[in-house]
């Protein structure tokens, strides 16, 4: 029997100055989908992810764009050079974008605009605060959000790992969430350098601004299934990633549940596709008995695809 295949795609935070132009160089592929990015946006994504500055791929309405930007080129890279069609694709918060393009829910050109779009939204909207809790137990976390409810609003914006959540809402109840969680036993409390509380009620607006848009714009039903970000579940039907678009903005991002969903579905293999690194660590912690491999230029791109044609016993 085959064995199978998810690919999944980064969020925000896996961005590097430089990242992406090792594949520019050396696949066409990859090189359209740069080109088309730059025409399509109307400034220049190729000099943000290859010259940076840090400061300017930094902000949301760069780095958004510029992740989805560099992974598809990654993903065209690969597919010029094998043949492998994954059985799921996932991808964590701005990555849900690429997963939902490489199973055909929307051309290049709309997935560039409606990321732009989901970017500028996200970006104007400020206030509050995110941290990342490390090994806390999930009663102490239950027990602690609890009782920072009462100074201010505060929610669990990534389940990214049984290892790691990322708690978002009111800088006061994080602060306080934190000092609880710490008191709990949690290993460590990072606040995060972000311009806002993503996946929160904060960005509710945002996701209501964002549903008009939606309408608008042409999806298709996915060719492969998509484990969405707001409920861990195959999604194919083009009317539901219509709803869970501007939803994904506000709701928790479920990554430990959708690569939990995957694995029991059977998935022995996941390739990450895009800048960085992350997912593949986040792996480890949650299907630590499957294999992943990572695609972000072409040596990785050259070793992934030697691997998976020997994990699949075929020509790819």
């Amino acid at each position: 029997m085959t064995k199978k295949v998810a690919f999944l795609f980064p969020g925000q935070g896996s961005q590097s100055v430089g990242m992406g132009k090792d594949l520019y160089d050396n696949y066409d592929s990859a090189k359209q989908v740069f080109d088309t990015a730059d025409n399509v946006l109307g400034k220049s994504v190729s000099t943000l992810c290859f010259e940076g500055p840090e400061d300017s791929l930094k902000q949301t309405v760069n780095t958004q764009p510029c992740i989805v930007t560099m992974s598809i080129a990654a993903l065209e890279a690969l597919k010029s050079q094998c043949d492998v069609k994954p059985d799921f694709v996932a991808g964590h918060s701005l990555g849900e974008y690429c997963a939902m393009y490489c199973a055909g829910v929307m051309s290049l050109d709309t997935t560039l605009k409606a990321i732009q779009k989901r970017a500028d939204l996200m970006g104007a909207t400020h206030g509050g605060a995110m941290s990342a809790v490390l090994n806390s137990t999930e009663e102490a976390l239950k027990e602690s959000l609890a009782e920072a409810s009462k100074v201010g609003y505060v929610d669990v914006a990534n389940y990214n790992s049984p290892a790691q959540v990322v708690i978002t809402g009111d800088e006061v109840a994080v602060a306080k969430a934190g000092e609880l969680l710490l008191a709990k036993g949690a290993r460590r409390v990072v606040p995060l350098p972000v311009s806002g509380a993503f996946h929160s009620k904060f960005m509710e607006n945002a996701g209501h601004e964002f549903e008009s848009f939606v309408s608008s714009i042409e999806l298709n039903n996915a060719s492969i299934p998509v484990v969405t970000n707001v409920d861990a579940s195959e999604t194919t039907e083009s009317s539901d990633f219509r709803v869970k678009m501007p939803k994904q903005i506000y709701s928790s991002v479920h990554w430990t549940q959708t690569i939990q969903k995957m694995a029991s579905e059977g998935v022995e293999i996941f390739v990450e596709i895009g800048p960085g690194k992350v997912l593949a660590g986040l792996n480890k912690k949650i299907a630590p008995e499957a294999k992943v491999f990572n695609i972000y230029d072409k040596a990785s791109l050259d070793a992934t695809v030697a691997s998976l044609k020997e994990e699949l016993m075929c020509e790819v």
